[in-house]
């Protein structure tokens, strides 16, 4: 490299033209530098101080991966490492986080290694953006009052809309999953569900709506088997190992401890609100990484996604939830269940709800907290603020 400390002005400027180290190396060749190899450049670069304008040092990429880590536990490699990383404006290699994910943390690097997976390779075919809609349903955490929805495009894995709900239930489905899927994205030629109830409002809309598709020769939907949602099933692994099992767990305990009495309403309805919110936050993180992370021979979801639908609809065809609501039982003669509650709520008035919100509130102003700690494997402070909510409730009651 002392070859190259006669040139360093040379350099200087090739590399404020924006070539990159193998292309510095050929240019200083064709000048008759023999020995002036691409990892030479590299090292010159790095001891004179010549990085990327946006690029990452390693002081600040180690920082952003103790709080990433912190934020989303030990089940993010590399690769979705990457993606939330990306998803939150640091933009670094994949190669280099997981180097720098090794060292910071050893522990949670062999609990990767050893939870490796292999995937089975199933057919599947999707030909645009647009051309298929999977939407499924998530109830490893029925039990305690949350269901995930989510609503994915097959042709770029993009997780297009999420909801997070007590009980499944089709009104709220159709609006925070199907309706804003659609406004957002455009009109998807097909939808495929399994053969649950709680879609029917979806299909509903899907039919009366078909006529916008780009491809009116397809079906506009289609019901099958849970195992034949490939795109969409293929997520739930990550939501529950990243989400659902950490809260799962601590809820657990509090069960065999017998300090939740599952037949009590009053326990049912807390445990399924402050469970429904913290478990928001950690879907929430998921969808981002998953979306902005590369799926090896098949690119970025959100990039593959960036146009939306071939075909687009205008708001005014997609009504709110409560007028599809009427609609559908006006045309089809059915009654759908309009809201879904798990438990019984215990505020007889408005007024006391706001002073026992504003109270927990108070004790626990930023919940995201909590699951910075439960998939940390430090249940106390999720457990400690449901009993918290429980007795502040109780007391408006």
């Amino acid at each position: 490299m002392a070859k190259l400390e006669p040139h360093t002005m040379l350099i200087e400027k090739l590399f404020a033209s924006g070539l990159t180290h193998a292309e510095i190396s050929s240019s200083l060749q064709q000048m008759g530098m023999k020995e002036c190899s691409k990892m030479s450049v590299r090292r010159f670069c790095a001891l004179h101080g010549l990085r990327r304008k946006g690029s990452v040092s390693d002081a600040e990429l180690d920082s952003a991966l103790i709080q990433s880590v912190y934020e989303t536990g030990p089940s993010y490699g590399r690769k979705f490492m990457t993606g939330y990383l990306s998803s939150l404006g640091l933009h670094a290699g994949e190669g280099r986080v997981g180097k720098h994910l090794r060292q910071l943390h050893q522990p949670y690097h062999e609990l990767r290694r050893q939870g490796a997976r292999n995937l089975n390779p199933t057919p599947y075919h999707a030909e645009y953006m647009g051309h298929k809609l999977h939407l499924d349903q998530n109830e490893k955490l029925g039990m305690f009052g949350v269901t995930h929805v989510l609503a994915v495009d097959g042709y770029s894995s993009r997780i297009v809309a999420h909801s997070t709900m007590p009980i499944k239930n089709n009104l709220v489905i159709y609006e925070d999953v199907y309706r804003s899927a659609v406004v957002n994205h455009g009109m998807w030629d097909q939808v495929r569900v399994d053969r649950g109830k709680e879609f029917y409002l979806c299909l509903y809309m899907q039919e009366r709506l078909s006529r916008y598709r780009h491809n009116l020769s397809r079906p506009p939907y289609l019901q099958t088997t849970s195992t034949r949602n490939l795109r969409v099933e293929r997520l739930w692994p990550e939501v529950n190992n990243r989400v659902n099992y950490p809260l799962k767990r601590a809820l657990v305990h509090l069960l065999d401890q017998e300090v939740l009495n599952m037949e009590d309403n009053l326990t049912r309805f807390c445990m399924s609100n402050l469970t429904c919110q913290v478990s928001q936050i950690g879907l929430n993180r998921v969808v981002r990484s998953w979306n902005a992370h590369k799926i090896p021979g098949r690119g970025i979801p959100n990039e593959l996604a960036a146009d939306g639908c071939l075909a687009k609809v205008s708001e005014e065809l997609l009504p709110c939830a409560s007028v599809v609501g009427n609609l559908y039982e006006q045309d089809l003669g059915s009654s759908l269940t309009w809201e879904s509650v798990f438990g019984a709520d215990p505020f007889s008035c408005e007024e006391d709800r706001c002073h026992a919100e504003q109270i927990f509130a108070e004790n626990y102003p930023d919940i995201s907290l909590i699951f910075n700690h439960v998939v940390n494997n430090d249940d106390t402070p999720f457990q400690d603020a449901l009993i918290c909510l429980m007795n502040v409730t109780a007391r408006y009651v």
